[in-house]
């Protein structure tokens, strides 16, 4: 017996779920489902939400005309709405409108409530990483909102002995070398309760959530209390405090606030690499919406197979195959799945929903068309910092984001693609990848969600 819903989204990370989130509000009776193989890679993100952080070449930044482009001078849209405007046809945002993407915005504000900072203005804000380079981003946790490179109080940052990710230090050096309006100074300390180096962030998070008490020369204390011991020391007048991102997971505003008050500064986070307690914030933020929504979810279960059927013709569209069901493996039994209407949002190169072989480039699960070159040597070029073809990779849609074929005729008529298994733009270079994915992810659920009414 096949399972059956009226859409089906293919996907669990940002694109996935914001399609299944805006499949059930457009349709508030359909049933909806979210299937996914892996863990979410959101678990991988900085939880910043980036709309259009540079340029590719031969765009105007938005903001006083000159053009910028991967190998060009290097600097951030100020205003990514104007950018938008300018980008190449094939750019997923050209296909869906900057007016979708300021209505997704709006649905992701919704969302995240309070959690989230940035719906205040239309310019992107800048937000300083690990590395101590800055981030543009349309928003961004509230973690990390003291923290903003346009904020012109001097900052002490403060990394940890056991946590070689983040040397503060360094990142203090590069935010001042980068002209940041304030002075910068870093500081490696031990961090109370952890003596191994191979810590996971989650258990600083959780000595921070619980308050767990640990030991110090002075006796046993609580661990924020302990850290804010070990900090404070070093102040030499700083207003503001930037940690890495391990200030608590369950309770990330109460560790926040018992620092501050206990510094007398105001604290924040840096964004991490991977593994990164915002991007897994943020996931649990999405599957708690999930829940209330009323989508059901199913993790661990690839999709093996399809079956298509013939889709009615009309007069504004001729016949074309439509995915019937599709089949995924739980634990090694191939149960169907069929909908009305199916999101497909399985990532691009990275996330193996596009994939390569020597021949040839496809869509990992309905083979639709990925334009490349028939040459694989043009994939890519020389520089490693040039514009690499192969960052472009994915499935071409139509405005409705329903993949094309090579002669661009639809591949299926009830299947919508979201997120980066899309071609056409590079989100690694324009750092749009979180945009892309919440205004595509928003359209797809959308008109999949009004396609099975």
């Amino acid at each position: 017996m096949a399972i059956t819903d009226d859409v089906l989204v293919i996907g669990g990370g940002l694109a996935g779920a914001t399609a299944a989130l805006a499949a059930a509000d457009a349709a508030e009776d359909a049933r909806i489902r979210l299937v996914t193989y892996k863990q979410s890679t959101l678990r991988h993100a900085s939880g910043l939400i980036d709309v259009l952080g540079y340029a590719p070449g031969g765009v105007s930044d938005g903001e006083n005309g000159q053009e910028q482009g991967q190998n060009q001078n290097q600097t951030p849209v100020a205003d990514p709405f104007t950018a938008l405007e300018s980008l190449p046809e094939s750019h997923p945002y050209q296909r869906v409108g900057v007016d979708a993407v300021r209505e997704a915005l709006a649905f992701f504000d919704e969302i995240a409530g309070d959690a989230y900072a940035g719906s205040h203005t239309e310019m992107n804000a800048l937000v300083p990483t690990h590395g101590g380079t800055v981030k543009p981003t349309a928003r961004y946790p509230v973690s990390t909102a003291e923290g903003l490179a346009s904020d012109d109080r001097d900052t002490l940052l403060v990394g940890f002995e056991t946590l070689p990710d983040f040397d503060a230090p360094l990142a203090a050096a590069h935010l001042e070398a980068a002209g940041a309006p304030f002075d910068a100074r870093g500081v490696t300390l031990s961090f109370p309760g952890i003596v191994r180096d191979d810590a996971k962030v989650t258990r600083y998070a959780h000595l921070l959530d619980h308050n767990e008490r640990v030991e110090t020369l002075t006796g046993k204390t609580g661990a924020r209390e302990a850290l804010a011991a070990t900090v404070e020391p070093h102040l030499d007048g700083e207003s503001r405090v930037g940690f890495p991102a391990v200030l608590g997971d369950d309770h990330p505003a109460a560790v926040r606030e018992t620092l501050s008050d206990a510094l007398g500064a105001d604290t924040f986070e840096v964004p991490m690499g991977p593994p990164s307690l915002p991007g897994l914030r943020l996931e649990d933020l999405l599957y708690d919406a999930l829940e209330s929504a009323g989508v059901r979810v199913t993790s661990g279960v690839p999709v093996v197979d399809y079956e298509t059927a013939v889709a009615d013709s009309t007069a504004d569209e001729p016949a074309t195959a439509a995915i019937d069901h599709v089949v995924v493996d739980r634990n090694g039994a191939e149960i169907p799945h069929e909908a009305d209407q199916y999101v497909l949002a399985t990532g691009g190169l990275v996330g193996k929903g596009v994939e390569s072989n020597r021949e040839r480039v496809t869509e990992g699960i309905f083979d639709c068309y990925v334009p490349h070159a028939t040459d694989r040597y043009d994939w890519f070029v020389d520089d490693v910092f040039g514009e690499q073809p192969y960052a472009r990779f994915g499935v071409v849609p139509d405005e409705d984001l329903r993949p094309l074929d090579a002669d661009g005729n639809l591949e299926f008529s009830n299947l919508r693609a979201a997120g980066s298994v899309l071609g056409g733009y590079d989100y690694a270079a324009e750092k749009s990848g979180a945009g892309v994915s919440l205004a595509t992810g928003y359209v797809a659920g959308t008109r999949a969600g009004e396609g099975c009414q």
